[in-house]
Formats: C-alpha cells, structure tokens, sequence
C-alpha cells in the first residue's frame, strides 16, 4: 500500500493558507508515504505525466497534521509519482493543527 489511507475531503478546520505564498512560510521536511491520508481519491493523469506541474506551484507538497493524522492537502501527483519511481519518502511543507 502506497498511503496509510484514500480519503474524500478535508476532516480538519480551515487553516486560511490558500496561496504558495502563504505554505512558504512552513518549512519543508521529508515524510514517508505510508504516514499520509490522502484528502482526494481521483488523480488528474495530466499532473501526474506533466514534467512542469510544479512551475507555477509550490516545489513541495502540502500537508496538515491533524490530531496526529497527516493530510495530503496538496500534492497527490508528487506523491504518486515518488511511489512510481520507488521512493518512500516525499518533501513536504507540514502544517501542525492543534486539536
């Protein structure tokens, strides 16, 4: 299994960062696949096979530790395509909610 688990939504309050302005100000770490519940159960195959769908983004994914549950807010092409080429291990901005 590639993530802890699929979701279908967002169970955490919103946190009011919405622009790669805003995630920059969370620092990026690494963090393993398998510890991510993905917040969307379909994924675009155009992000996933586009060599530039970072170039107006943010270079990291976005995640939202909630409870003790990491989120994948944003992301889910990098992590798949990490899966694909046999990494564990993803980059990403983690924002820590508290409860």
């Amino acid at each position: 299994m590639i993530f802890k688990a699929v979701g279908d939504g967002r169970p955490y309050p919103d946190h009011g960062l919405t622009t790669p302005r805003d995630w920059a100000e969370v620092p990026p770490r690494q963090i393993r696949l398998d510890e991510l519940v993905t917040t969307k159960r379909t994924l675009n195959l155009d992000n996933l096979l586009s060599e530039d769908s970072t170039f107006y983004g943010d270079l990291f994914a976005h995640v939202v530790q909630y409870k003790g549950v990491m989120y994948l807010e944003d992301g889910l092409h990098r992590a798949v395509r990490a899966a694909l080429q046999q990494r564990s291990i993803l980059h990403a901005r983690v924002l820590v909610l508290e409860d």
